[in-house]
């Protein structure tokens, strides 16, 4: 499956419907939270080719970055 723009953006699912579109830094560690930038754009669906990641799958850290929106 291809994601968006050369797998530079992810969506994280926070929840029944709800998705959040974030940036992936490559050049940084994985566990790192300066990894992921969240964006402010949330939608029910995302598109098709979007590579989807559930919230309970990264690190704490990341979450707890990721929700302060």
């Amino acid at each position: 499956m291809m994601g968006l723009k050369k797998e530079k953006y992810i969506y994280i699912e926070l929840g029944k419907e709800r998705y959040l579109k974030v940036r992936v830094l490559k050049s940084r560690a994985e566990d790192n939270p300066a990894r992921y930038v969240p964006l402010n754009i949330c939608v029910k669906r995302p598109p098709k080719t979007a590579k989807v990641v559930r919230a309970v799958d990264l690190p704490g850290e990341v979450v707890n970055k990721v929700l302060k929106i």
